[in-house]
């Protein structure tokens, strides 16, 4: 909502200035399907030259997200606490045999299957199980525990940026694609000069449309969706934070109440439940 709400105000403003000020958009619409095939052209065959088949997908796919928002919600943080604060009990109670059948099969546990938006990540699911598992092998250092963790985070946060990264590097090249383009215009205007002036004025001034797409492309549009999406991937990745701190806490011998309650003040602001909601909430959960 808001990239529409966004291109709305660059373009309305930037080509309705340009025009109150008596600005002619024919020169400017003759130009640019020539000067947009250049420059969009020369920005796509170096963006897939760039990058492998992984990243170029991730990239387009980043475009929706820009346009559908962060992934998770404030329910998704309640579910998530919930979640963690069933196992946590189960295995406080239980111990990790009590755990074995839903840590192994997450799609056939009645837990999981409570939270389906959760068992429908996988990154969030393998963090869960894998944790579990590490703690079935007596791996219960809980800052060793908590390194292993930063680490497959640190590791998916990183593959989740390539896209990011690949968006800017075409936002950092196009204002220099533009120049190409307007220079090829340049020599176009050059083997005219025979021509009258007010037609030479008209091929410079499409040639110097060359520079203004390409820098108003990278700087209006492009740069903003790497920006957004930069966002977007850090709120994704608080989830995951989450998951950690709850875990790190249920190692540290802490009741899952005071685990859950770890997570729940980590999560961000905005999407954070109040601790009474989060307290009700567990009382309604079934009994173990």
């Amino acid at each position: 909502m808001t990239l529409i709400l966004g291109l709305v105000l660059v373009f309305g403003l930037v080509f309705g200035g340009f025009i109150l000020s008596g600005g002619k958009m024919d020169i400017v619409l003759h130009a640019l399907p020539f000067e947009g095939m250049m420059i969009g052209g020369a920005a796509l065959g170096a963006f897939v030259i760039a990058n492998s088949l992984d990243v170029i997908k991730s990239s387009f796919a980043g475009v929706f997200k820009v346009l559908k928002g962060p992934k998770w919600k404030a329910k998704d943080y309640s579910d998530l606490l919930n979640l963690l604060f069933e196992l946590t009990r189960i295995y406080k109670a239980k111990g990790i045999l009590a755990l074995d059948s839903h840590i192994e099969s997450p799609k056939d546990s009645e837990i999981f299957s409570r939270y389906p938006r959760i068992a429908s990540d996988h990154f969030a699911i393998d963090l869960i199980r894998d944790s579990f598992r590490m703690l079935s092998m007596q791996f219960d250092d809980k800052y060793a525990t908590e390194d292993v963790i930063n680490r497959k985070i640190k590791k998916h946060h990183h593959e989740s940026l390539a896209s990011v990264h690949a968006i800017q590097a075409v936002a950092d090249g196009l204002p220099a694609i533009g120049i190409v383009a307007a220079v090829l215009g340049v020599i176009k205007t050059m083997s005219s000069i025979d021509q009258p002036p007010e037609i030479l004025g008209g091929m410079i001034g499409g040639a110097l449309v060359g520079t203004f797409l390409g820098v108003f492309l990278a700087y209006c549009m492009v740069q903003p969706v790497s920006g957004r999406l930069n966002q977007i991937e850090e709120e994704d990745s608080a989830f995951y934070h989450i998951i950690r701190d709850v875990f790190v806490a249920m190692v540290s011998d802490h009741p899952p109440s005071i685990c859950v309650e770890i997570g729940r003040g980590n999560i961000p602001t905005r999407m954070q439940p109040d601790f009474y909601a989060v307290e009700a909430a567990q009382k309604e959960l079934p009994a173990a």
